[in-house]
């Protein structure tokens, strides 16, 4: 299972709309680990210049890392808080994330692309 959904909170899906709040707050609660790297992140990016920051520490363990990749391979939990934080979230590897202020930017483009896929390989890297 991906989050953790409370009884109120999947009723309230059953019958509409949630809100990227409510949303959130789920994911917030359901992958801390991921939550912690990722708000880790955009806080490093608001103080950089360029408005960028990356986080390249392997998680601790498996379960930390399972966090990170349903947070980030989900769209519609990228989704959620790239529209929370005002970010443009991007994943490389297992457990590189980035967060971009300027989507359109050519440091974002160079990043998502197949050269930057590429150039962040490593052995280490190969089975993580």
């Amino acid at each position: 299972m991906s989050l953790d959904v409370s009884p109120a909170l999947l009723e309230k899906a059953e019958r509409g709309e949630v809100s990227d709040a409510e949303f959130v707050a789920c994911v917030r609660e359901s992958l801390p680990y991921a939550w912690e790297v990722i708000t880790g992140v955009i806080a490093e990016a608001d103080t950089a210049a360029d408005g960028f920051a990356d986080n390249e520490t392997p998680p601790p363990d498996e379960t930390a890392r399972g966090q990170l990749l349903r947070a980030l391979a989900s769209d519609a939990i990228r989704g959620g808080l790239e529209r929370h934080f005002g970010v443009k979230l991007a994943f490389q590897n297992c457990h590189r994330v980035a967060v971009f202020r300027e989507a359109d930017g050519d440091r974002y483009r160079a990043f998502v692309s197949p050269r930057g896929q590429l150039l962040n390989q490593s052995p280490e890297l190969r089975d993580c």
